[in-house]
């Protein structure tokens, strides 16, 4: 006692000061009423205050290592072995280098050669894989670590195949008897049956008795036995779009390519052939107008060919022999052109002429030319002979390449439809498949950027096409130039091109185009150089075309590349004098001016050497003012100097060989120097030529000096226009770069003074150039910055990390430096816009930092051999006086340094943090981002404590910034993922200082786990501090575990209940919690089960955290389509999707009755009050169920010794708490089975819900009576008091399925696998916490609360659908926890026991053995203990017979034959218990199963009728009426009948279950009390139905209220009235019965009014104004029709029980005959066959010995009610007429001779009146007949009966009101008509003629006589009525009726007036007698 009074008064304690805290905070913040969260228990530090850390390294320092070496010891330390620098070898593309060797070069070139031959170097931080960074967890990785799973297995999934566990399968099917054999009575027999049967197995131990601390060992160590060693890894990988923190390495650094295409050229034909043809292919870009390749030389000729050219040929190298090339193309477009030129030897004649021939002679007419052909020949021989070394322009063609993409699409295009130019040129283009194409890669590069609009085009994926080409055009010598030929490819796309008016020359060139393989082989680079893999050198390669990109690319030089392209463009010779016609331009690369300094570097054709020392342009034949389209490459010398130059000479040549003239004369020189300034000249120059040879020393100066004593052509004008193209990663290009490059190399050499430009640069003023260089750095266009990007960088890093010393002074410039380096990333950033990843980093820029960058001074080249060099981070840390920091500081001086930022040191995180809270979102997360990835990395670099304090600054910044902030949820978003990048480095564990207690490291405490468990009950001790702050955010977890506490911290402040952007700050930070636990279950290095205990243990307070949230989670207890299963375990075979079946949800039946454990009884597992209303957001279900799993991670991985200090130290009311937790957790993460997964997306159960939905707002529809249950589940609500919560879509949780629908089988079956495991795992989790509990409380004194509590949850779990690995388990517990603490069952008043029955019994019919095994185990020693208590066990008595009767009831697929063989397994045990030999109680167990039994096979019975509902209900009413002797059962069976009926859509006969259900309660209450306010029983219910009397067969001498065990049920109470009446008049409502909603709210009133339930009453009223509403709208009746009757007899032996039976049946109003004819005929075909029904036509008696007794007959007759005339007067109303109904009536007409319908004077009619037993509607929809009368009508009776019936016709439509004239005529011609068969003129002649010889008929005569008369009388005023409405149009036909009426009145008159004199004598008796037979209540027809 002492012990409790000193923890109350330490509570105490505590308690004030968390208030005095709370105070204060919500001073500070307004005073929200929830802040309380906000301030941590133990240390009053609020949460939003970032708390001081420990010195991280300090507490390393200080602390020796208390574990082993081994996985524990490496939770606490750093790897030694963390960072390590890698050399990787840089891939080189060629199999050589390709970079100059052996010459001296200079400094820029030399930097640009170390800098593309060095190897990466690479800081690598070794465990980095481990981070969720690097390896995030996806679907993917989820499933490789699924692989594996054993299957668990489930009822629900079982179901399906009968047999499913082979030790069913050798079940004999016929033992369980056939019911037929034995009638209900028989016991003996069922006995018998039941003694036959085979038991399940038995467990062996079970009926030993052992101490409880052994079972409970027992348990535990089974259930420790194969559990999957992760949890997180059968839930959803986290989501993909909160990885935050998701990064990757970067690709290294490549060469840039496009979309490459491999064009190979495979022949080319002329119709003749007598000369050398050569090729060049080239890509063009119409709109940009450019040509974006280099051009291609092939040669296609045959050998022979070749040889007419052997005078001037060298042996070719193989590389000019190259026939396919490869393409690339950056910006692909519909405007690319493939251009084809083609030349040939030069000849004399203009193109014209050498065409010719090829143009007129065709190929088939080769013999008719014969001679020509041969003289052509010959000239040919002689040309390439002479002139072999000149070519001459000759014929072009183009291909459309987007035609050949888009078609290549299509199969076999025809060779003349094919679309576009082509068709048109008449190119033919015959597409032949060949291989598959190589699948659509993705080129490295930046993204298409054109492909927006209709340029959308891609030149990566298409089929491989063959193209023939037929039509060239030749060449016309005055339109050569690149404009001409943009001109002609802008004509060739129009439709009426001009090109095609030209006459072709014919020829056949194949090419083949495909997209370009990934490796091809054989494969030369621009520069020659061989492609990996380069498989022999002796294979015909194929050449890499160099692109010239149409715009723009943005990449770094990662090779080196030096190359010059010399395009000459034009020569204007028209002034030059002399023979100057044929020319030709000759190029040379001159080392010096000696002609033998030619440098061989010009790039060689086609089959020729590889390269040469000159090349010349083809000739136009005598034309003075040439056009050029030559192109020439050349390879630029490494080192290009001041002497260097471009030679030009000019030639004429001639063609015709004459005597004395030499081949070629020169006319004319000029030249271009390369070097300017130490600048490579490019670009166009046009230049005047030198007629005479150039002077001594002229390279080193441009030709446009004129100089002394030359000859200038045109007067030094210039007439030669020429272009330079360099594509070089030497030489910039860009005058700003190049001034800094040369300005940092003088710098590095020192070499002063130093030549710049026009000015000479000394030391005095380097600085101030290399200054204004950095500043002009901004000026640099894009394009050269970022390729020189990587050159620029490093230099700048130097000038900053390197000062340069000048004249012996360091020079600062490392602002300047900072500065263009932002600039230069800035550039890059924006030029890579679109190629940036999903974090915004730019790839090259990464690709930059990870390999190239290093820092300079250091020396990267480590020794070959040797291994990669380790990097301790302590050196970088720790040296004397803590350097690290002083670096930091430094490297922050330099951002000081910027005048836009405030100078203090901390003034930098302001200026983050003011960025953070602006208004440019996407600036403030990329920087949020990057800074939180800075000082992630810093964790592993430097002084860790420096860098927590660094963060905590941070932090603080933001909180300030919080307070102000517009919109606070957006910097709480932006801190959320600050600290997920932070938590996801690789150390996070280490980091977090795992192992050390939270106490200061002075006092080293005992570890916790050591303490044993029995003694730290809460009775035993004070709560232990230490312990309980490590389950709260106190103040010493956050110090300690800085990390951790900051992400759980910035979790409880998202679900602090005022949170703003609340749902998703939730979803944030759950995601950011559940990512880290993944990975830590997918870390190996965590996983040992000690390790991961540790790890847990920086999780502890979210255990707290999630119980007080509780309230606002999702509560899937009563979620969509989920039920508490808590109350009733009915209805468990829909799974999981509401009850399609439409019987009403249990939990809200329970609800209604006031039932054991309603949907919101998880509130009354928590004994104090229910903490924090659903105030606040509530968690969407997803982040609810996220929430719960990471809560059942912590609970599985923590150390239980711990959990259950922990457990100790909460009061009862938080214990409470937790437990809902757990059962949140089982209703979270229920299986939902397979259907389910296959069903996920149907909405086939839609339309059942919308019924059930009306009826729940019905009864849910506002609290009320049943406040005390309904309460709290509506607290717990995520939507308030909303109707019909249960079905918002918007709440389904089950998320990851609904993605995508079309799953495979394989997909479904492997989730519900998965699903199926996490199920069960989290089950059994919630068991092992449930156990650790349970030895909690053992000696507490909140005992009993807690353990009721327990048993409540473990109850739940049993209910749910479970696998059965999990049941045997679940019900070993259960066990456990009865043997221990019977009291909880058997001494309170306590639904636990029925509850219990119910799902035992459950289980006890599961088709899965080891299922059955532990539930019979279970219930048997449920009734040994409750015998043993009592010696006698009436309460699990009287509640397993309940159970079954409601589990029978309920379920459809509930298999008997199963359930018999545990009810044999039962009997075993008690036959085989040796300890209870000598009581009665083996003889108690087996009357109760016997009478189980019993039940059961009157079940088998309903079974078989269940498509017959009539039968169903008809049995479910007798084994109902069985149950008279006791209310429970009786009550249970009238609950599944109302179920039943309305899943019929039967609502009155629901309603009417309900009623009676409602009387037998008052019954049970009245025997009870006597309360003024209650219904005297039964009685009071008459009004409704007076068919509830039979419920009074409860009296005093069955039923002695207090014998235990009787009606001890929630329903016999007030409440439970309560329910059942409101549920009876929703019943009603639905059905349309609004009259009787009243009668029904006339006893509900005043109990409520007794109760003072206003707001109920308020509902109440409301309802009855809306029914009374309807009655009035719908007063005539036709607007509801309430059931259509007929009486339906069955005759034969077939039909057993229904043989000569009689029912009245209703049915669904406006049923036809023929539609219950057809449904029975139907029904009952089906079950005896085709041939054996047969439905009786007539209504005429049955006369069975006529009947085949072979067949079964069924005779239906239309009935209806029937009143006599007093009851009339009662029954006004539509409704009256219908409700309470007992006697029908149905008419048969009839004639002596045996037809149906005969003359007036013979036809009878027979009136046959039904009886039934009640009175409809009943609690069934067909009643027994019990009485039948007939009578049979004369035909004088038949004929009064006739004209009553007109009379009232007319009478009607006379007095109609408002009055209808058509309906008025149609009557009264029908009654005055002249020609009216058998019309009233007929029958008062057939019957009044004469007066009868019978003195019995003169009555009857008598009364025709007075009929008639009564119809004269109203034929008079139906015609007065009609000549008042009728109109002028209308008087004729009036008059006429008129007549008609007076002829009629006449032929009566004589007829009416004749007197019957008998009628005045006195009657004698036995007339009297005569008429007896009227005596039945006959009406007055």
């Amino acid at each position: 006692m002492a012990a409790a009074e000193r923890r109350a008064f330490a509570l105490k304690i505590n308690r004030t000061v968390a208030a005095e805290v709370r105070k204060q905070v919500s001073r500070e913040r307004s005073g929200s009423p929830h802040s309380s969260r906000r301030c941590s228990s133990s240390l009053g530090v609020p949460l939003t205050e970032v708390i001081e850390p420990l010195d991280f390294e300090d507490v390393l320092l200080s602390r020796p290592p208390d574990a082993e070496p081994g996985p524990l010891r490496d939770l606490v330390e750093f790897p030694a072995d963390d960072l390590e620098l890698l050399l990787q070898p840089r891939e080189c593309r060629t199999t050589e280098p390709g970079i100059p060797e052996n010459e001296k070069l200079d400094a820029q070139v030399k930097a640009a050669v170390e800098m593309y031959t060095e190897d990466w170097i690479i800081a690598h931080r070794r465990y980095q894989h481990l981070s969720a960074a690097y390896s995030p967890i996806t679907i993917e990785t989820q499933r490789e670590r699924q692989k594996g799973l054993t299957r668990q297995v489930y009822e629900q999934d079982a179901s399906g195949d009968e047999k499913s566990s082979p030790e069913d399968s050798d079940d004999p099917r016929h033992s369980s008897g056939s019911p037929e054999d034995t009638p209900r009575s028989s016991g003996a027999s069922g006995i018998f049956d039941l003694r036959n049967l085979a038991a399940d197995s038995l467990l062996p131990s079970l009926l030993e008795r052992a101490a409880p601390e052994d079972v409970d060992r027992r348990n535990e160590v089974l259930r420790r036995q194969h559990r999957p060693r992760t949890l997180l890894s059968l839930y959803p990988a986290p989501d993909e779009d909160e990885a935050v923190e998701r990064c990757s390495r970067p690709e290294p650094p490549h060469e840039h390519f496009g979309q490459r295409i491999l064009v190979k050229c495979l022949s080319l034909k002329f119709e003749i052939e007598i000369e050398p043809i050569f090729g060049i292919l080239a890509l063009y870009d119409v709109r940009e107008k450019k040509k974006i390749s280099e051009n291609f030389y092939f040669d296609l000729n045959s050998d022979s060919t070749k040889g007419l050219l052997r005078a001037h040929g060298t042996h070719p190298a193989i590389s000019t022999l190259a026939r396919s090339a490869i393409f690339s193309v950056t910006y692909p477009s519909p405007d690319i052109f493939l251009v084809i030129k083609l030349e040939k030897v030069l000849q004399q004649g203009d193109i014209s002429e050498c065409c010719e021939p090829y143009m007129v002679m065709k190929e088939v007419d080769t013999a008719k030319n014969k001679e020509k052909l041969e003289k052509l020949r010959l000239a040919a021989e002689q040309f390439c002979t002479r002139l072999g070394r000149y070519r001459m322009p000759f014929a072009w063609t183009a291909v459309h390449l987007a035609n050949i993409v888009s078609s290549a699409g299509q199969p076999d295009r025809d060779s003349d439809s094919e679309g576009g130019e082509e068709a048109r040129l008449t190119v033919q283009a015959t597409l032949t498949e060949r291989r598959p194409a190589w699948t659509d890669r993705r080129r490295r590069g930046p993204p298409d950027r054109t492909s927006s609009g209709d340029d959308a085009c891609s030149f990566s994926g298409f089929r491989p096409a063959t193209l023939t080409v037929t039509n060239f055009f030749k060449q016309e010598a005055e339109r050569l130039s690149d404009e001409d030929l943009f001109k002609f490819l802008a004509d060739m796309r129009r439709p009426s091109s001009l090109l095609r008016r030209l006459r072709p020359v014919t020829a056949q060139l194949k090419i083949d185009i495909s997209p370009a393989p990934e490796n091809p082989h054989f494969c030369l680079s621009p520069e020659l150089l061989h492609v990996k893999p380069y498989p022999d050198p002796r294979g015909r390669p194929t050449k890499e075309i160099l692109e010239f990109p149409a715009r723009e690319v943005y990449a770094p030089h990662t090779s080196y590349r030096n190359l010059l392209y010399v395009y000459p463009h034009s020569l204007n010779f028209s002034s030059r004098q002399g023979s100057v016609r044929n020319l030709t331009v000759r190029v040379q690369y001159m080392a010096g001016e000696d002609p033998s300094q030619a440098l061989p570097v010009i790039f060689g054709k086609s089959s020729c050497s590889e390269f040469t020392r000159e090349a010349s342009t083809p000739v136009v034949y005598h034309n003075k003012s040439p056009e050029f389209y030559e192109e020439f490459k050349l390879r630029l010398p490494a080192c290009v100097t001041e002497n260097h130059h471009l030679l030009f000479t000019f030639y004429h040549v001639s063609c015709q060989p004459r005597p004395g003239t030499a081949l070629e004369t020169p006319v004319g020189f000029t030249w271009i120097p390369l070097l300017q300034h130490g600048r490579l000249r490019t670009g166009p120059f046009c230049l005047p030529v030198s007629v005479d040879q150039p002077p001594p020393s002229y390279s080193v100066l441009t030709p446009d000096v004129a100089l002394p004593g030359m000859r200038w052509v045109d007067g030094h004008k210039g007439v030669f226009s020429v272009e330079l193209t360099a594509v070089s990663s030497v030489h910039p290009q860009d005058p700003h770069l190049d001034k800094f490059f040369t300005l940092v190399h003088v710098l590095e050499e020192g070499a002063f003074p130093f030549r710049l430009k026009d000015g000479v640069l000394s030391e005095g003023t380097v600085e101030q150039e290399l200054r204004a260089s950095l500043a002009a750095l901004r000026l640099t266009s894009p394009e050269p910055l970022v390729a020189f990007s990587h050159h620029v960088l490093d230099k700048l890093v130097r000038l900053v990390v390197r000062p340069p010393i000048i004249g012996g002074q360091i020079v600062n410039l490392g602002r300047g430096a900072f500065e263009a380096m932002a600039h230069i990333v800035s550039v890059v950033h924006r030029s890579l816009e679109s190629a940036q990843d999903a974090r915004g980093h730019c790839p090259l820029l990464a690709a930059y930092v990870y390999y190239a960058f290093r820092v300079p001074g250091t020396d990267p080249s480590l020794p070959g051999g040797a291994p990669p060099v380790t990097v301790q981070p302590a050196t970088l840390a720790r040296g004397p006086g803590r350097p690290a920091s002083l670096y930091l500081a430094r490297s922050k001086s330099i951002s000081s340094s910027n005048p836009d930022l405030a100078v203090a040191l901390g003034s930098v995180d302001d200026e983050v943090s003011r960025i953070l809270a602006s208004k440019d979102m996407e600036l403030a997360e990329r920087l949020n981002a990057s800074l939180a990835f800075f000082l992630s990395d810093l964790l592993s670099l430097a002084d860790r404590g420096f860098v927590f304090s660094l963060i905590r600054a941070h932090y603080k910044q933001v909180a300030s910034r919080l307070q102000s902030a517009p919109n606070p949820a957006v910097l709480m978003t932006l801190r959320m993922d600050f600290t997920r990048i932070l938590c996801s480095h690789e150390h996070y564990v280490t980091l977090n200082l795992p192992c050390c207690p939270l106490s200061p490291p002075a006092s080293p405490s005992p570890s916790v786990s050591s303490t044993t468990s029995q003694s730290s009950t809460f009775s035993s001790q004070a709560p232990d501090s230490k312990v309980t702050s490590m389950f709260e955010l106190s103040g010493p977890f956050r110090q300690q575990h800085f990390l951790a506490g900051l992400l759980l911290t910035e979790l409880a402040l998202a679900l602090e209940p005022e949170a703003e952007g609340a749902s998703l700050l939730h979803k944030k930070a759950i995601s950011a919690v559940h990512s880290l636990l993944s990975g830590h279950d997918a870390d190996p290095r965590y996983a040992e089960a000690t390790v991961k205990a540790r790890v847990a243990e920086l999780y502890l307070p979210l255990l707290s955290l999630a119980r007080d949230t509780l309230p606002r989670l999702h509560d899937f207890a009563e979620g969509p389509g989920q039920r508490s299963r808590l109350a009733s375990m009915l209805d468990s075979d829909t799974e999981g999707e509401g009850d399609i079946g439409g019987t009403i949800n249990p939990s809200v039946a329970m609800a209604i009755a006031g039932g054991p454990l309603a949907p919101g009884s998880r509130g009354s597992i928590s004994q104090g009050p229910a903490t924090g209303s659903r105030s606040g957001c509530p968690l969407s279900a997803e982040s609810s169920r996220t929430l719960l799993v990471c809560v059942l991670w912590v609970l599985k991985n923590a150390e239980p010794a711990l959990l259950q200090h922990w457990a100790a130290d909460l009061s009862p009311a938080q214990l409470g708490r937790l437990l809902d937790l757990l059962y949140l957790c089982l209703a979270a993460f229920e299986y939902k089975g397979k259907k389910a997964f296959e069903r996920i997306n149907s909405l086939t159960f839609k339309k059942s819900l919308d019924m059930k939905a009306r009826l729940e707002e019905a009864i849910l529809g506002t609290i009320g009576a049943r406040q005390e249950m309904v309460r709290r589940s509506r607290e717990r609500s995520p939507f308030g008091n909303q109707e019909n919560v249960r079905w918002r879509k918007s709440i389904t949780h089950w998320r990851q399925t609904s993605d995508r629908v079309d799953k495979t089988k394989e997909e479904m079956e492997h989730e519900a696998l998965v699903d199926g495991n996490l199920a069960t795992e989290a089950s059994l989790v919630v068991l092992d916490t449930l156990e650790i509990i349970v030895q909690t409380v053992m000696l507490s004194e909140a005992r009993e609360s807690v353990l009721g509590a327990v048993l409540k949850v473990v109850l739940y779990s049993l209910g749910s659908a479970q696998s059965a690995l999990f049941l045997q388990h679940g019900l070993a517990t259960q066990r456990a926890l009865v043997s221990k603490f019977p009291e909880l069952l058997f001494e309170e008043e306590t639904e636990l026991c029925a509850d219990l029955c119910l799902r035992l019994l459950r289980h006890c019919g599961s088709r899965i053995s080891t299922i059955r095994t532990h539930a019979s185990a279970s219930l048997y020693l449920l009734m040994r203990q409750n015998f043993e208590i009592g010696n006698n066990f009436a309460r699990v008595k009287m509640q397993v017979t309940m159970s079954l009767s409601s589990l029978v009831g309920t379920t459809q697929n509930f298999s008997e034959e199963h359930l018999r063989r545990s009810l044999k397994t039962i009997l075993t045990y008690a036959e085989e218990d040796v300890g209870l030999r000598d009581s009665t109680f083996a003889e108690q167990v087996q009357d109760l199963m016997f009478n189980l039994h019993m039940i059961l096979t009157d079940t088998v019975k309903m079974k078989e009728h269940q498509e017959d509902p009539e039968m169903l209900i008809d049995l479910m009413y007798r084994i109902a009426r069985g149950y008279q002797g006791s209310p429970d059962l009786r009550l249970t069976w009238l609950q599944n009948m109302a179920g039943k009926h309305a899943e019929l859509g039967n609502h009155a006969e629901a309603a009417q279950c309900m009623v009676h259900a409602a009387a037998l309660v008052a019954e049970y209450l009245a025997l009870l009390e006597d309360s003024r306010h209650l219904p005297v029983g039964c009685v009071s219910f008459q009004n409704i139905s007076s068919n509830v009397l039979e419920e009074s067969a409860i009296s005093d001498d069955i039923l002695s209220p207090d014998e235990e065990g009787f009606c001890s049920g929630k329903h016999f109470t007030e409440l439970g009235l309560v329910g059942l009446l409101e549920q009876a008049a929703a019943y009603f409502t639905m059905g349309g019965l609004y009259e009787a909603v009243n009668e029904v709210y006339k006893t509900l009133i005043p109990i409520l009014e007794a109760h003072r339930d206003y707001k109920k009453l308020a509902a109440v009223h409301g309802k009855l104004q809306e029914a009374f509403t309807k009655i009035m709208h719908q007063s005539s009746g036709w607007e509801r029709v309430f059931g259509t009757y007929f009486r339906v007899g069955f005759y034969g032996a077939r039909f057993g029980d229904l043989d000569e039976q009689e029912f009245v049946y209703k049915e669904p109003s406006i049923t036809k005959l023929a539609e219950i004819s057809h449904r029975l005929e139907e029904f009952y075909m089906e079950r005896f066959g085709e041939d054996v029904v047969e439905i009786i036509k007539d209504s005429n008696p049955v006369d069975k010995t006529k009947l085949d007794p072979q067949k079964a007959y069924i005779q239906i007759t239309y009935v209806e009610p029937h009143f006599d005339t007093y009851e009339l007067k009662d029954r006004v109303t539509y409704f009256d007429r219908n409700y309470g109904l007992r006697t029908f009536l149905f008419c048969t007409p009839f004639t002596p001779d045996g037809r149906a319908h005969g003359e007036l004077h013979e036809q009878h009619k027979r009136k046959t009146l039904l009886s039934t037993d009640h009175a409809f509607p009943y609690i069934k929809t067909r009643i027994h007949v019990c009485h039948r009368e007939e009578m049979v009508l004369t035909p004088v009776e038949v004929a009064i009966e006739d004209m009553q019936k007109k009379t009232r016709e007319l009478a009607f439509a006379t007095e109609q009101d408002p009055p209808d004239a058509k309906m008025l005529q149609m009557v009264l011609q029908g009654s005055v008509g002249p020609t009216v068969n058998q019309g009233p003129l007929e029958v008062a002649q057939v019957f009044l003629a004469e007066i009868p010889e019978d003195p019995k008929l003169f009555r009857h005569h008598n009364k025709l006589r007075l009929c008639f008369k009564d119809f004269c009388k109203k034929c008079e005023d139906a015609l007065r009525k009609n000549k008042a409405l009728i109109g002028p149009d209308q008087k004729e036909y009036h008059r006429e009726l008129e007549r008609n009426y007076t002829r009629l009145r006449e032929a009566l008159q004589p007829l009416l007036t004749q007197r019957l004199p008998q009628l005045l004598a006195p009657t004698t008796a036995s007339l009297r007698n005569s008429l007896n037979r009227a005596s039945f209540r006959k009406p007055d027809l």
